[in-house]
C-alpha cells in the first residue's frame, strides 16, 4: 500500500474501508457463505457509486481515477478488500472493463459495468495452472461473418453470475478475446467449490458457440499482447488484495500476543514469538513494496513489468499463507476453529495464492523473463 497516499486517494481508501465494514462485517460474510452470488446486487452497485468499477476507465466512457493512475487507486481499495475478506467480482470486473473500453463496439458494456448494473467474469485459466497462453487448449476458429468457441476454462471467478464472459482461447497460434453474453446457447457454467466464503468461482464451458465478429475484442489471432497486459492488471490487484489479507491477520495476532497471558506475562515477551514477529513483519513489509514496485511498472508500462508482477505473485503468492498460517499457530487452538476470525483471511490468501498461476507458475515466468532478455553468446 502507498507510504504517501494523496488526500483524494487517502480518502478513496477511507470510504471504501467504512463502506465495507458497515455492509460487510463478519457476521454478514458467515451469513453469505452458502448464497449462490455470494453478494447482493445492491452492495455491488453501491460500491460502483463510490468508484471500484470505474478506476481503469476514461472518463470520456463514464470513468475517471483520483490520482491520474487509476490502477494505483485500484489498489487501495483491492487492500481493503483484503482487510475485510469482501466479496464481489473486482478483478474480473475491472480487467473485463479495461479490455473492452479500446472499443467503441462495445460501449454500451463498458457503461454497465461501471455503473455496477452488470457484472463480468475473465475465462482465461485452463486446468494445470497458467504455464504459459501457448498451453490453452480453448480455441476459436473463424466461420463465414461467426466465429465459433470451444473449450473448458476454470476455475472463472463469478461466472455463474456473471453478465458477461471474456473468453481468451486460441487461433492457429495467437490468440483471441470474445465476449461472451453468459446467456448464449452452448455456454454452459457449473458452480465449483472454493475454500474462500464468499467468492464464487465455476468450471464454463464452450461447446460449439457461435458468435458474430463483432464479438471478438482486438483481433482474430492477435490478442496476446493484451491478454499479457489484462493477466498483469489481474496480478497487480489480487496482489493487493492479499497483502491487505496479511496486514490485517497480522494485526490480530499481535493484538491477541500482548492480550493473552501465561505464567503471568503476555505471549508477545516470549523470544521465540518475537523472532516470529520479526520474520512476518518482514514478509508483510517486502509484500507491501513488491506489490507497489509491480503497480507502479504496470501502470508506467515498463518493460520489466510483466517480471515485477510474477515476482510479487511469487513472493506474495508464497508467504501470504505463510505469514497467515503462522497467526494461526500462535492463536492456538482457538485459531483453528470456524467461530474464530482469522480463517477468513487465511482462506483469502490461499485462494488467491492459486489464481492466475501458483508461486511455481509464476517462478517458471520469471526464469522464462531471465532467459528472454540473456543477451547473446
Amino acid at each position: 500500500m502507498l507510504l504517501e497516499p494523496t488526500p483524494d486517494q487517502e480518502f478513496l481508501k477511507e470510504t471504501t474501508a467504512k463502506f465495507l465494514t458497515s455492509q460487510m462485517p463478519v457476521g454478514e460474510l458467515r451469513r453469505l457463505r452458502d448464497d449462490p452470488a455470494g453478494f447482493e446486487g445492491s452492495y455491488w452497485r453501491r460500491g460502483a457509486d463510490l468508484g471500484w468499477t470505474a478506476l481503469l476507465i476514461p472518463e470520456a466512457q463514464g470513468g475517471g481515477s483520483v490520482s491520474g493512475q487509476g490502477l494505483i487507486d485500484l489498489t487501495l481499495i483491492a487492500h481493503e478488500f483484503g482487510r475485510h475478506a469482501a466479496p464481489g467480482p473486482l478483478v474480473p470486473t475491472n480487467v473485463v472493463a479495461a479490455a473492452l473500453c479500446a472499443s467503441a463496439l462495445h460501449a454500451h458494456e463498458v457503461g454497465a459495468l461501471v455503473s455496477g448494473n452488470a457484472t463480468a467474469s475473465w475465462c482465461m485459466e485452463e486446468q494445470g495452472g497458467i504455464g504459459g497462453f501457448d498451453r490453452m487448449t480453448a480455441e476459436v476458429r473463424r466461420d463465414g461473418d461467426e466465429v465459433v468457441l470451444n473449450g473448458t476454462k476454470r476455475p472463472a471467478e463469478s461466472a455463474a453470475q456473471a453478465d458477461f464472459l471474456l473468453v481468451t482461447a486460441k487461433t492457429g497460434r495467437g490468440l483471441t478475446q470474445l465476449l461472451v453474453p453468459s446467456g448464449t446457447p452452448g455456454v454452459s457454467l457449473r458452480q465449483m467449490h472454493t475454500v474462500d466464503l464468499t467468492r464464487r468461482f465455476a468450471v464454463a464451458h464452450f461447446d460449439d458457440v457461435r458468435l458474430p465478429t463483432a464479438a471478438i475484442v482486438g483481433e482474430l489471432g492477435g490478442a496476446a499482447e493484451q491478454a499479457e497486459q489484462q493477466l498483469q492488471l489481474a496480478l497487480v490487484i489480487l496482489n493487493a488484495e492479499t497483502v491487505g489479507a496479511m496486514e490485517r491477520a497480522f494485526e490480530m495476532t499481535v493484538e491477541w500476543a500482548f492480550d493473552r497471558y501465561t505464567f503471568g506475562r503476555p505471549l508477545a515477551s516470549y523470544q521465540e514469538l518475537k523472532h516470529r514477529f520479526a520474520d512476518m513483519k518482514s514478509w508483510l513489509e517486502a509484500g507491501h513494496a513488491i506489490a507497489d514496485a509491480a503497480a507502479a511498472a504496470v501502470v508506467a508500462q515498463a518493460p520489466n513489468a510483466g517480471l515485477l508482477v510474477s515476482v510479487a505473485k511469487a513472493f506474495i503468492g508464497y508467504y501470504g499463507v505463510e505469514l497467515i498460517q503462522d497467526c494461526v499457530q500462535i492463536h492456538g487452538g482457538i485459531g483453528l476453529t470456524f467461530e474464530h476470525d482469522l480463517h477468513l483471511f487465511l482462506r483469502r490468501a490461499a485462494v488467491n495464492g492459486s489464481l492466475l498461476g501458483t508461486p511455481a507458475d509464476h517462478r517458471q515466468r520469471i526464469a522464462t523473463f531471465a532467459i528472454e532478455e540473456e543477451p547473446p553468446g
